[in-house]
């Protein structure tokens, strides 16, 4: 079992072979915020108020307790395993190449549907602040460039892109911080007006609907090949990102409820309604925060992402171009612009709207194989640095987080589960072509 063991460590180690680990605790910690603290926290309030009336908050909690047990399998899990391409390497070292490439793919699909969404809504969000400018010729410009200019900026060098998204997360999240220190100063002075339960609560609902808030620490993990330290700083970062994100999403829910009461369920944009009954001007501050808010956090995604790309060309799964790393600046840049480019396409195109619901289902399945890839990989005392976490209850922890996950799925409709379904089965047939065609060659 040992040459196993040793033989599995080298070979994902070897993946990072060229990469520099420049990427730090906080640098990592910020991206995670940013990637899931997205846009849409403008306007989730609203919907948890819809779907669970005044237990909305409660609904967060109950979501965090399944979201603590994934966060604590993705500490372990990458504190053992800790390469590029994040999950894709957990479950890969745990259960081999065609349930790894299954898991990289699940991954890298959550992230390039999310990206083209974003930046969609980005284009036109910004649009619709130039009324007079020909959308036709503005969309594509906004979106080519946001995409563009974060892509460049992650070629020259991970260390750079992570101090970026540093800066950029604590300008972006400045209007969220207005919003619930001068709301619950309001609040605390005037008391909290009394929300209208909704007529038709969907808790159920509510819960996922916070699951796939808190979603998204899995993309920035997607370059962890780039993290110093990583069986440290990787669990450090997890902790700090997603602890934060609980108490800022806990904040601004119980805030806009107080500020908005009965009418909140009803708000197209809770927080720049809410805080307009105490000061209008930091309303505007709100609107503009959301567009920038999702240029922030491609940002994220254009850090991660492409690095699950880099692990499959370095594993033989994709072509190797994929796996080239710049000579000067040590980054995986044809990955990147790869990636940079489809995401171009998907949002001008528009075609990802289609295929929304199956990213969120993506992410449910990758956080199951994930799971399971921690309790494997403890179990077989699979580590490539140093000393792993070493939870205790793992086994437990990640039979929550597996049971979690496992009904988020089956509450979604037939043929989104189909959908999911059809990804994984293509999946195994690209597999086991690119064995077949390894055969041939050898």
């Amino acid at each position: 079992m040992g040459s196993s063991i040793n033989e599995i460590a080298k070979h994902e180690a070897s993946r990072d072979n060229g990469l520099l680990r420049v990427v730090g605790v906080w640098g990592l910690a910020f991206s995670i915020v940013n990637c899931v603290v997205g846009a849409g926290i403008f306007s989730l309030p609203s919907s948890m108020a819809d779907y669970a009336g005044d237990k909305a908050p409660l609904a967060f909690v109950i979501c965090a307790i399944a979201m603590t047990a994934i966060v604590l399998c993705f500490a372990e899990a990458a504190s053992r395993v800790p390469t590029s391409g994040g999950s894709y390497g957990y479950v890969e070292a745990a259960f081999g190449p065609l349930t790894g490439l299954i898991a990289g793919v699940l991954l890298w699909l959550a992230a390039i549907l999310a990206c083209g969404g974003i930046v969609s809504a980005l284009a036109d969000g910004v649009a619709s602040f130039l009324p007079n400018v020909d959308k036709n010729l503005l969309r594509p410009a906004i979106i080519i460039i946001a995409v563009g200019g974060l892509a460049y900026i992650n070629i020259l060098g991970a260390d750079k892109a992570a101090g970026f998204i540093g800066i950029a997360t604590i300008v972006k999240l400045v209007p969220l911080a207005l919003f619930v220190i001068i709301g619950g100063i309001y609040l605390l002075k005037n008391g909290q007006q009394a929300i209208l339960k909704s007529d038709s609560p969907q808790f159920g609902r509510a819960i996922i609907l916070a699951i796939f808030a808190f979603s998204g620490m899995e993309t920035p993990l997607g370059a962890s090949g780039e993290v110093a330290n990583p069986q440290k700083t990787i669990p450090k970062a997890l902790f700090i990102g997603m602890g934060f994100v609980l108490v800022l999403y806990l904040a601004i829910q119980f805030v806009a409820q107080g500020l908005l009461g009965a009418d909140l369920a009803k708000s197209q944009s809770p927080l720049a309604d809410g805080i307009k009954l105490v000061f209008a001007p930091i309303g505007i501050i709100l609107l503009i925060g959301a567009s920038l808010s999702r240029f922030i956090w491609l940002a994220s995604d254009l850090l991660g992402a492409p690095r699950i790309l880099f692990a499959f060309a370095r594993d033989g799964s994709l072509p190797k171009p994929l796996a080239s790393v710049h000579e000067k600046y040590a980054t995986p840049h044809i990955a990147i612009i790869f990636h940079a480019a489809l995401a171009i396409f998907l949002a001008i195109s528009g075609s990802f709207e289609q295929l929304a619901v199956l990213s969120s289902l993506a992410t449910a399945a990758l956080y199951i194989l994930s799971c399971a890839a921690a309790w494997k990989l403890a179990k077989d005392k699979i580590a490539i640095f140093g000393e792993p976490l070493n939870l205790k209850f793992l086994p437990i922890i990640a039979a929550i987080g597996i049971i979690s996950m496992i009904c988020t799925i089956l509450l979604a409709q037939k043929n989104e589960i189909i959908g999911l379904v059809s990804v994984i089965i293509a999946t195994i047939i690209y597999y086991l072509i690119v064995q077949n065609n390894k055969r041939k060659t050898t």
